[in-house]
């Protein structure tokens, strides 16, 4: 089920980090880059230190966008946007994007230009790609180390606001045979990191053969995908 949203007024907090917009009603739009102005959307993988894979299935966003393109009036990209904490780009981005299997580290420096960025309108979402979780939890902790990790319940409008998951965040991967839960963390009263767990949300937006994921469970990752995105770019 889908829901038809009114999204006017709805992206004020992008103008606090400088973001390009550029608002194709009637419904909405975003621009994303700021050399040249552009009326598209790319989601930022983000690169991170520390050795894990960062990088993993370069089909995942590629998809995503797509899907988001053909059921929404969102304009997007054809593919992603890459940055670093320290690259100039980041503060142009409105939505992070951070996946993998190992390790990842912040500097200081990097911990605080994250949490100067999600304070100001940035939106970080993150996916445990099985292995992630300890090395997230460590070093999301030093971007908030006043903040606490909570568990979203199933009534939360990113569940939904264009489709409705009236139970949660829908299970794509069975990893340790857990519950797949959706964690966040909150500044002013605005949600400003998303973190995945025990489910694998992204591994389900990947080409069919990658993973081998049935068609009904693809779907399911996509369509909590359109959610995630839309709300961050209306919250």
């Amino acid at each position: 089920m889908t829901k038809r949203v009114s999204w006017r007024g709805a992206l004020t907090r992008i103008g606090r980090l400088g973001f390009v917009l550029g608002l194709l009603w009637p419904v909405f739009g975003f621009a994303q880059l700021a050399e040249p102005p552009v009326d598209v959307f790319a989601m930022a993988r983000l690169h991170y230190r520390g050795g894990g894979d960062w990088y993993n299935d370069p089909s995942i966003i590629p998809n995503l966008q797509r899907f988001i393109r053909e059921h929404t009036t969102l304009q997007t990209a054809d593919d992603e946007v890459r940055v670093t904490l320290e690259d100039d780009k980041l503060f142009q981005c409105p939505i992070l994007f951070m996946t993998g299997h190992g390790r990842i580290r912040f500097s200081q420096e990097e911990a605080q230009r994250l949490r100067t960025y999600l304070e100001n309108g940035g939106f970080l979402y993150a996916d445990d790609d099985y292995g992630m979780d300890k090395y997230f939890r460590e070093e999301i902790k030093k971007v908030f180390p006043d903040k606490e990790l909570v568990e979203l319940p199933v009534s939360h409008p990113i569940y939904h606001i264009v489709f409705d998951f009236p139970k949660g965040l829908p299970k794509i991967h069975e990893h340790d045979g857990k519950p797949a839960q959706g964690f966040g963390i909150f500044d002013k009263g605005r949600l400003v990191v998303y973190y995945t767990y025990q489910t694998n949300i992204s591994d389900g937006w990947a080409d069919p053969e990658v993973h081998g994921d049935p068609e009904n469970l693809r779907q399911a990752a996509l369509k909590m995908g359109t959610n995630i995105v839309i709300y961050a770019l209306t919250h």
